[in-house]
């Protein structure tokens, strides 16, 4: 067998499609090669916007085995995993925090594989040769951000120094509820009453719900959710992260992948969620609305997620980051790691004391969480 050759893209087009496609996953959309190169191609994850690609990739010969999303950042931005304040810190001594490593799919804080290896190459050799990319160069650290936790633990044995850093999200499960009455019955009764409360409200506001995928999501609906995807950020008073070319670039490349929920008043679209999916799970991830419209942001975001998995046999739904609210309609927390090589011993020291402190707090919040959870006890 060829020994590993580590290698370094400054492109995702540099590595060939269908070789990157290959060892991916078909449940996790991200880590394909048209979603990244999406994100490079319109200018959302590039030089400009402090995006420096740097893909690492491992080869036998002539045969492509491992794939890890990697960039340079200059910057924190995109990432929902905040180490601002680490920035902060080191730079106040005079450290130079950035250009740091980053592990992660940009803008995109969904848990999933960073790094996918062929099944017959040796994990702990391949995670030990692609830290020399980060530790030979410049950079202050390196950071993986949102990994399945199987992916945790293989780079923590092959790395035991690096730092864990604890989060949670709320996602949603199947308990075998058969249809969106089955997931209902599974309340307690005042749940019931709220969530039928909530549709209901949606519907007597004249308001349609439509569930569109693949090719139906033509370029006048994908121009019209991006409209809506804009509202939002407009209102914190500036631009998204994605723009409509990226967007675009999904609709032409990764069809299949695509969910758009409409909804719709008097017959035209006013407020619009784009979510992507695989073969299991389904990703909430862009929203944005017209009109203003009681209890409509639950509706499009949550509950037509679940009755589309229902529907679709799909067994687990990530609506995206944050939200307490997920609580009451279901959404479970799940304990997320991420994990942070910090190449200076006193910086390191800081961050590890940070972690720690962080991990009790995140510990009582997920503890509280799973006991406000509305299922019935019984």
């Amino acid at each position: 067998m060829p020994e590993l050759v580590l290698s370094e893209s400054s492109a995702i087009e540099a590595v060939p499609a269908a070789r990157w496609n290959a060892l991916v996953d078909d449940d996790h959309p991200f880590l394909r090669h048209e979603f990244l190169h999406a994100l490079e191609a319109s200018g959302a994850a590039s030089p400009a916007t402090g995006w420096v690609p740097r893909h690492l990739t491992l080869w036998q010969g002539e045969a492509l085995v491992g794939i890890l999303p990697h960039y340079h950042k200059l910057h924190s931005y995109g990432e929902y995993v905040f180490d601002w304040s680490w920035a902060e810190a080191w730079e106040r001594v005079g450290g130079d925090y950035y250009p740091k490593g980053l592990s992660a799919i940009p803008f995109t804080p969904a848990p999933g594989p960073r790094l996918a290896l062929a099944p017959h190459v040796d994990s702990l050799a391949a995670r030990r040769l692609l830290a020399r990319a980060w530790e030979a160069g410049d950079l202050s650290s390196w950071h993986l951000l949102f990994a399945e936790s199987d992916e945790v633990a293989a780079w923590r044995e092959a790395r035991p120094d690096l730092l864990a850093r604890r989060g949670v999200q709320f996602q949603w499960q199947d308990g075998g509820y058969g249809d969106f009455e089955g997931f209902l019955a599974a309340l307690t009764a005042k749940r019931r009453k709220t969530i039928r409360r909530e549709r209901r409200l949606v519907a007597e506001q004249g308001l349609t719900l439509h569930r569109l995928e693949g090719e139906a999501i033509d370029a006048a609906a994908m121009a019209h959710f991006f409209r809506c995807y804009e509202i939002t950020y407009l209102e914190r008073g500036r631009h998204g992260y994605l723009g409509l070319d990226f967007f675009e670039r999904l609709r032409r490349t990764l069809p299949e992948s695509l969910l758009l929920i409409q909804a719709r008043l008097e017959g035209q679209p006013v407020a619009a969620a784009l979510c992507l999916q695989g073969t299991r799970t389904l990703y909430g991830r862009y929203w944005g609305s017209e009109v203003a419209a009681d209890c409509l942001h639950f509706e499009a975001c949550y509950y037509q997620g679940i009755e589309h998995c229902l529907a679709r046999g799909l067994t687990l739904f990530d609506p995206g980051t944050q939200g307490e609210h997920k609580l009451a309609r279901g959404f479970a927390p799940r304990r997320l790691t991420s994990l942070h090589h910090i190449a200076d011993a006193r910086l390191r020291d800081g961050v590890a004391r940070f972690c720690a402190e962080e991990r009790r707090h995140v510990e009582a919040y997920v503890d509280a969480a799973e006991a406000a959870l509305p299922f019935r006890r019984d």
